[in-house]
């Protein structure tokens, strides 16, 4: 190959690269293969996809990096999952909203055990961790639109941290494990705390508030930003680490109930339609 054409081919893939579309939603399974109740993704090491409620209520499925779906556990008669979260085991951690439990999946022999219950809470809803497998749970009363933040131990012991809160639903850690966020759906309030080093939570104050629509789950990239879904708008908003919102990409549903990341590709779970979305985020913001 001479000189020109070799400069050629590499300007005409740089020129690709850089022409990348990012945040451009599309959808990643099929509709309908998930219930409306599909919640809580979370992805594993090797790059698989869960959701909570697959085919019917009270299922895990998974989902490969090539979009292959499949039934994965089924959770005990009666329970019903919401956020799933991974500890530095490779252990999947998931809240059970009617059985007032966190479980822990085996994921080699897919044995389910109880790792926390609560009886006091109203529903184990969405779940954050740390870097050292400390566990948030947001904790609503839909009926009384109020909330409240509990912290579960690597022991399986729960603490709540504040009570009355409006409607806690999305929670999340920061990717240095030194902030909480944690946000009010009906009231549209986003809150940030700083996490002490007991794990208790300091120094609340708004970190952004919201107008019309409602807020569901949340997830931080790599860099801090964090990612809202917008449920019944049909989009997922970006703030940055200070609180500044520069990024709204529409989804291809109207009630997007959360979001998991693969590295520099997000997955949106869609109620509407039973479905995930998913779209590539620009590693230079």
């Amino acid at each position: 190959m001479n000189r020109l054409l070799l400069y050629t081919c590499f300007a005409f893939l740089l020129a690709a690269c850089n022409n990348a579309v990012y945040f451009d939603a599309k959808d990643f399974t099929p509709e309908g293969l998930f219930t409306s109740g599909i919640e809580g993704p979370a992805t594993d090491a090797k790059g698989n996809i869960y959701a909570v409620n697959f085919g019917q209520q009270g299922t895990i499925g998974k989902v490969t990096p090539d979009s292959e779906a499949s039934f994965f556990i089924q959770l005990s008669e009666g329970s019903v999952g919401n956020g799933i979260r991974f500890n530095s085991n490779g252990e999947m951690l998931i809240a059970d909203y009617t059985g007032h439990n966190i479980f822990k999946v085996d994921m080699h022999t897919r044995e389910i055990c109880v790792f926390a219950h609560e009886e006091n809470m109203n529903q184990p809803n969405d779940i954050a961790i740390t870097k050292d497998d400390y566990l948030y749970a947001s904790d609503p009363n839909w009926a009384d639109s109020i909330g409240n933040i509990w912290l579960i131990t690597p022991m399986g012991d729960a603490v709540l941290l504040e009570a009355n809160m409006g409607t806690t639903d999305g929670i999340e850690v920061s990717p240095d494990s030194k902030r909480l966020y944690v946000n009010e759906s009906r009231q549209l309030n986003l809150w940030v705390y700083d996490i002490a080093d007991d794990k208790s939570i300091t120094n609340k104050h708004l970190f952004y508030k919201f107008k019309g629509y409602g807020l569901d789950g949340m997830r931080c990239d790599a860099k801090g930003n964090l990612y809202v879904t917008r449920h019944e708008k049909g989009a997922v908003v970006i703030l940055s680490p200070e609180g500044k919102l520069f990024k709204e990409v529409k989804v291809t549903d109207t009630k997007p109930s959360n979001i998991t990341f693969n590295k520099n590709v997000a997955y949106v779970t869609l109620q509407d339609r039973g479905c995930f979305a998913t779209f590539e985020c620009d590693p230079n913001i």
